[in-house]
């Protein structure tokens, strides 16, 4: 196990918010990558053979075969470290894509990985958005801290079901 040097802690435990992003195991080109490759593969374990495409790829990052061998789905992968607060998920209106991977790392109050595939219309629909006045009035975005409450029916949907999987929702009385 390799010790981190800036706060002593075995690599295995550390949180990505403990480390500054300077003293981080990884730069955040690594991170985009490594999230994309994460997305392609679960994707492809699921049964959607995907993969990553090139760096710079306009629009998109992994691509992905549905089943059904239908058209290639364009996927976008957005990936953040957790945090509470002003940390947000963003896109623009003119991004050209089919569905929008949001990969929140561990950090603050999230000790997991959490993946979140959404349909582009779904996440139009349910994005903030500025005044159309506004230089930013063409950017989508969520907090990060409200995508798990927002979209909970696209965690790991990653047979790319465009409803996204039933969530069932405990109550106090179920055991």
């Amino acid at each position: 196990m390799v010790a981190n040097r800036a706060i002593g802690k075995p690599m295995s435990t550390i949180i990505d918010s403990e480390v500054p992003a300077r003293d981080r195991p990884y730069s955040s080109k690594q991170m985009g990558d490594a999230c994309e490759m994460l997305v392609a593969a679960e994707l492809t374990l699921a049964g959607v053979p995907a993969l990553k495409a090139p760096d710079n790829w306009p629009g998109y990052d992994v691509i992905a075969q549905p089943r059904d061998g239908s058209q290639p789905l364009r996927i976008s992968v957005k990936s953040r470290t957790f945090k509470r607060g002003a940390a947000f998920v963003e896109y623009w209106a003119s991004d050209v894509f089919d569905w929008l991977a949001i990969v929140l790392l561990p950090g603050a109050t999230e000790p997991k990985r959490r993946v979140f595939l959404i349909p582009h219309a779904t996440a139009d629909a349910c994005a903030r958005r500025d005044s159309p006045e506004a230089q930013t009035a063409d950017q989508r975005y969520w907090r990060i801290d409200k995508i798990a409450k927002t979209f909970p029916q696209f965690e790991d949907n990653f047979t790319l079901t465009p409803n996204g999987k039933f969530v069932h929702e405990s109550t106090d009385h179920e055991a």
